[in-house]
């Protein structure tokens, strides 16, 4: 059972803080061919394990964009949610930087700091995390960003 959806003033309160990290996410290789197949970005080494072998990833990779799509279900997991939301728009992006490959198999997860909270006019909000996407037993994380999301109110 999830957590009651928190006030304004309470939502507030959580900015500067980490408010959430999501479950372990298995990107496993059908998840990147399905990626592949859908997005036409069939480069091997995403989709080739022979060929892929032979680079210095030493097997296939998930492209970034599946990565940081995955930021997703990773925030439908974790966030807070806040009372009186209609509506929530991915608004885009500050920052992206992609650090480090996500290797076929490796599972990874998102860390959420709120690092800002903005009216935007009377019934609008724009959100703004900081995100953090770690690969499971590896010191570099797979990506970070700053991400914005634009929510309506009731």
């Amino acid at each position: 059972m999830s957590a009651p959806p928190l006030t304004l003033a309470d939502y507030r309160a959580l900015v500067g803080t980490e408010v959430g990290c999501s479950d372990w996410i298995e990107v496993g290789q059908a998840r990147i061919d399905a990626f592949a197949e859908v997005t036409d970005d069939d480069q091997f080494i995403h989709v080739d394990p022979e060929r892929a072998r032979e680079t210095p990833f030493g097997g296939t990779i998930a492209h970034g964009f599946l990565t940081l799509s995955l930021l997703s279900r990773m925030a439908y997991d974790t966030l807070p949610r806040l009372a009186g939301v209609a509506m929530s728009v991915n608004y885009g992006m500050n920052s992206l930087r992609f650090l480090a490959p996500v290797r076929a198999g490796s599972r990874i997860r998102g860390r959420f700091a709120l690092a800002g909270l903005a009216e935007k006019g009377e019934r609008r909000l724009l959100l703004t995390h900081d995100v953090t996407v770690e690969i499971e037993d590896q010191p570099k994380p797979a990506l970070i960003a700053q991400w914005l999301s634009m929510l309506a109110l009731a």
